[in-house]
């Protein structure tokens, strides 16, 4: 799995600036409260867009009323089966790949968690 870390997330802040910086509108995102999203290598982009892009941290332990992501990512990890272990990357890609066509004709917003 490829890591996901600050100079990338900078790189992605910079290209939905590109794309909705021509709307005039404000960009807020709300995030949670990861290290990723608190890492000072992130000052000096949001210094750059600081009367434009606001991120707006979710409360610590907000819980899935909040952040739907999370409801989601425990009925994924049911559904592969969290902790378990596979003989080899195809048999987790197509466990993982019949949870998500499980849940992609339902919006996260109307999942019971």
């Amino acid at each position: 799995m490829p890591h996901f870390d600050a100079q990338e997330l900078r790189q992605s802040l910079h290209q939905v600036m590109a794309t909705f910086s021509t709307t005039g509108q404000d960009v807020v995102m709300v995030v949670d409260r990861s290290g990723i999203h608190r890492a000072h290598k992130l000052d000096a982009t949001l210094d750059h867009y600081h009367s434009k892009l606001h991120l707006h941290f979710l409360p610590a332990h907000c819980g899935h009323h909040l952040n739907p992501i999370e409801g989601f990512w425990r009925v994924m990890k049911d559904t592969i089966g969290a902790g378990r272990c596979f003989g080899d990357l195809q048999q987790l890609s197509q466990r993982t790949r019949r949870g998500l066509m499980a849940h992609q004709e339902r919006p996260i917003y109307e999942s019971h968690w």
